[in-house]
């Protein structure tokens, strides 16, 4: 049963390089890794994977001994820890707003005495039972995480009650959807606002917090005191090659 590098680097106040991923790319697993990549977001919420290829890319994490961070499709309580005997690190949860939600997803999520998870042992994440179970428990409740994201007004006005649900290791604000709702919303709230007052709501609780970031904003949210920032993946990656690699031709042919 492996640790996982994401808590170990929350727990030491450091931060979390995380990229995310889309598609089925077992090598992209491998190349995070080997460029110090902690921790990689599998997204289901907006690409589609059947579970042989869930269960396919794990052994891939596991190998090269780095986190998955799986945004599920699915809010369904089975559903939601199979991902985690399939081998994920840990479940971001998108569409967070109120502390009820959260502690339904720790519900699901965690063991008791934190939640009412289903116990098997057989799956990845208990090294398919070979030790019998042992600490198996104890281990998945300290070794998994489970990150909310905060992508509305109400869920930036309830982020000091969301922090302080025992079992909530994170908060993730997702800037395209909040910065949607807020244009929307009215109220003056400026998504600027809205991660100060998530950081400092992360802060008062003691849990993680970040955002997807741009090169440019990694400092300051660092300096904010974010610790999961996600920056790079599969399909910006392609966009931005592809459009060298056709500016290589335009360059060379135009001559």
């Amino acid at each position: 049963m492996r640790k996982s590098r994401t808590l170990a680097r929350i727990r030491n106040d450091e931060p979390v390089r995380i990229c995310a991923l889309g598609s089925f790319a077992p090598s992209y697993i491998r190349h995070a890794a080997h460029f110090g990549y902690d921790c990689i977001w599998l997204d289901l919420e907006h690409r589609a994977f059947n579970p042989r290829d869930i269960e396919s890319l794990m052994a891939f994490f596991h190998l090269y001994d780095i986190d998955c961070m799986l945004r599920p499709p699915t809010l369904e309580k089975t559903g939601l820890y199979r991902y985690l005997e399939m081998g994920a690190t840990g479940l971001m949860i998108p569409h967070v707003s109120t502390p009820e939600k959260a502690r339904m997803l720790v519900d699901a999520v965690k063991f008791p005495p934190l939640g009412d998870r289903g116990l098997d042992g057989a799956g990845m994440d208990g090294d398919f039972y070979v030790h019998n179970g042992k600490d198996y428990v104890a281990h998945a409740n300290r070794e998994t995480f489970l990150v909310v994201q905060i992508e509305t007004p109400e869920a930036v006005a309830n982020a000091s009650a969301i922090a302080e649900v025992p079992g909530v290791d994170g908060l993730f604000i997702g800037p395209g959807d909040l910065g949607l709702r807020l244009k929307h919303a009215g109220g003056g709230m400026t998504l600027e606002g809205a991660f100060a007052q998530v950081a400092v709501a992360a802060a008062e609780h003691g849990k993680a917090w970040g955002s997807p970031v741009a090169a440019a904003d990694i400092r300051r949210r660092r300096d904010q005191g974010a610790q999961l920032l996600a920056h790079g993946g599969d399909f910006l990656a392609m966009m931005q090659m592809l459009e060298r690699w056709s500016g290589d031709f335009d360059d060379a042919l135009s001559r």
